[in-house]
């Protein structure tokens, strides 16, 4: 908790207890079903919580929004974002079920009204959003048809619809047929060494 803290100062004592309890949640269903490993569970707030909300750097999402987390896995980064944004609405997908299995456990335990958890093929999912996010499932070429008209068409938030992609490494050849697309390196906000090649990826929607 202390290293969310040192980032986010401000959270209502609400929410810190909400993130409190997702570490426990976390330790516990992971060891009935496996979703992040060891060595990861050993990270968790620095490497799943905290990189989640890496996002909420680029995007305060208005209330109202709708936003889908396409393979939440269990449950990122779309179960930290709705705990720090209690009046946006979070679609969570995934195709595999043990992993939504754990992040409907998750969200109902911390009694988060805003997330849906849907054990599906995002191509199945037939809805619109403001904003899609994720956290690495594939490469944007292949990402970006799998959300394709899931976008509405009106913005109401800083920044057009679009995507907001949390990816690491050397991005410039992936995303050179997407011009469009703008690079925020986490490690200008966040000093751990974990997030050095990290990025968010945002990408307006047309």
């Amino acid at each position: 908790m202390e290293v969310l803290l040192k980032y986010f100062p401000y959270l209502s004592p609400e929410k810190i207890e909400r993130y409190r309890r997702m570490g426990e949640l976390y330790a516990h269903w992971n060891a009935i079903i496996n979703v992040i490993s060891r060595k990861d569970m050993e990270h968790f707030y620095t490497r799943h919580v905290l990189h989640s909300l890496a996002i909420a750097r680029v995007m305060q999402f208005a209330a109202g929004s709708r936003v889908m987390d396409v393979g939440t896995g269990g449950g990122f980064p779309g179960i930290p974002l709705a705990v720090m944004f209690p009046d946006v609405e979070f679609t969570l997908v995934d195709s595999i079920g043990k992993k939504t299995k754990v992040a409907s456990a998750v969200a109902g335990e911390l009694g988060l009204e805003n997330v849906r958890v849907i054990n599906s093929r995002v191509e199945a999912i037939d809805e619109k959003f403001d904003f899609v996010v994720s956290r690495a499932v594939t490469t944007m070429e292949n990402f970006v048809p799998w959300v394709k008209g899931k976008f509405l068409h009106s913005n109401r938030n800083s920044m057009p619809n679009g995507i907001l992609y949390l990816k690491g490494g050397d991005l410039s050849d992936e995303l050179k047929k997407f011009p469009q697309s703008e690079i925020y390196d986490i490690s200008r906000d966040f000093c751990e060494d974990f997030f050095e090649t990290k990025r968010v990826v945002y990408l307006p929607i047309d």
